[in-house]
């Protein structure tokens, strides 16, 4: 298993290796519970600064907390709040430097400070979101943005 030392080389080089794990994780793999497990513990641990990695499922009215690693959760967010509703709703990528000027902002942890959020789409239908906080202001650049995109669609075509 890769672990934040094993990680190697430049940011893009980085997130094509845990890309790597992440397919071999989801290899044969179709429970979204299973996979969206997996995904959070490998990021969580792989990737520096971070204080919650996990998964948010749409309903059908609202999001529901999955999979996540990191403290307790908010349980159920709408579409109309927060930096994860933002990105359910929009179906675009969030990416907040700092999430107390984010307007609707929900502090499920204080100590969160930057959050990066993709949304995950399966056949034109909302299945969810890949939610990540810092306690680190900006903590998230644009290879981040397109690193942990990859990684949400490896679990989107994971879905049976």
């Amino acid at each position: 298993m890769f672990t934040a030392s094993t990680l190697s080389g430049s940011k893009p080089d980085q997130y094509a290796q845990l890309a790597e794990q992440a397919r071999a994780l989801l290899h044969g793999e179709r429970d979204r519970i299973a996979n969206a497990a997996n995904l959070s513990a490998l990021v969580y641990h792989a990737l520096p600064q971070l204080n919650w990695a996990g998964f948010y499922f749409f309903d059908g009215t609202e999001l529901v907390v999955g999979p996540f690693q990191g403290l307790p959760a908010c349980v159920r967010i709408p579409l109309d709040k927060g930096v994860c509703g933002a990105a359910a709703r929009t179906r675009t990528t969030q990416r907040i430097e700092d999430v107390h000027a984010f307007p609707g902002h929900i502090a499920c942890d204080a100590a969160s400070r930057s959050e990066l959020v993709v949304p995950l789409v399966r056949d034109g239908a909302l299945v969810g979101v890949f939610d990540l906080d810092s306690p680190v202001p900006a903590r998230f650049d644009v290879e981040d943005q397109q690193g942990l995109e990859v990684i949400a669609r490896l679990f989107e075509e994971s879905l049976a």
